[in-house]
């Protein structure tokens, strides 16, 4: 069955998207000028329960509605448990995620150099679409099992094993052990309220530019985004980057706004 996605911005003051499948309407959302966006916004929020069925915690932020935070995006920092315990995870998954990026380099070296950078089709240096855009460029550098795997099989399995094994680290943990309620939380929306649902919220923060985005609390997050496929581009991109001298707690993604850029203009979005 067909799906379709109709616009209706006739008029200034609010544009309607929805997305339809046959004569149904599957999603649909608006912008209002008298409704406040709060994706892309950063609050100091409040445990109010904690939920062991979904492994969840329901928090509040000021929004009209409780904000939905899983236990997948809670920094260990957070973790109620002995300090010698969350140093040796983050010890540990330091040293995984460490593992992981030098496995992308040599998947990196060995990409085609007369390899092209696909436009898609967006204008990234506007301003107002650093929120919609930097999302984007963090999921193609975040080393997923998607992304991660090259050309090579035994690779792109290794690379997916290790990601595994590092995300298995905190199933040793349960949500209801290591939050409780009342405990403070500094989070970021990821998505919008929708209909009787509240926002979705991340303790794992993204702060975008125009050419770059720093995540000040992600150990595994970084690089270059994978929409410049130029193997010449990354490599410049990547001297630009490895002169920066992030902290090891700290990542940063060259958008595909900074394709063109020079290491000045990086470095001072930086």
């Amino acid at each position: 069955m067909t799906m379709r996605m109709l616009i209706d911005a006739r008029h200034r003051e609010e544009t309607r998207v929805a997305v339809v499948k046959g004569n149904r309407i599957e999603e649909f959302d608006f912008e209002s000028a008298e409704r406040k966006q709060l994706k892309g916004n950063i609050y100091l929020a409040k445990v109010t329960r904690v939920e062991p069925s979904l492994q969840a915690a329901f928090v509040d932020y000021g929004g009209n509605r409780h904000g939905f935070l899983a236990f997948s995006e809670i920094h260990p920092d957070y973790y109620q448990i002995p300090k010698e315990d969350r140093e040796a995870l983050l010890r540990e998954e330091a040293e995984h995620a460490a593992e992981e990026a030098r496995r992308r380099e040599e998947e990196d070296d060995l990409e085609p150099l007369d390899g092209h950078h696909d436009d898609d089709g967006q204008d990234h240096d506007r301003p107002d679409s650093d929120l919609e855009n930097d999302q984007d460029d963090e999921e193609d550098a975040r080393p997923s099992s998607e992304n991660a795997g090259g050309e090579n099989g035994h690779d792109d399995n290794s690379a997916r094993a290790l990601r595994a094994k590092r995300m298995a680290l905190r199933r040793r943990y349960k949500i209801q052990d290591v939050i409780h309620r009342r405990q403070v939380l500094l989070v970021q929306v990821v998505k919008e309220e929708r209909g009787n649902k509240g926002a979705a919220l991340t303790t794992y923060l993204s702060l975008a530019g125009r050419y770059c985005v720093l995540m000040p609390n992600t150990t595994h997050g970084g690089g270059i985004s994978r929409k410049i496929s130029n193997a010449a581009d990354r490599k410049r991109l990547k001297t630009i980057m490895a002169e920066l001298d992030l902290p090891p707690t700290m990542g940063c993604i060259v958008r595909t706004a900074g394709l063109q850029r020079t290491k000045t203009e990086i470095r001072r979005d930086f």
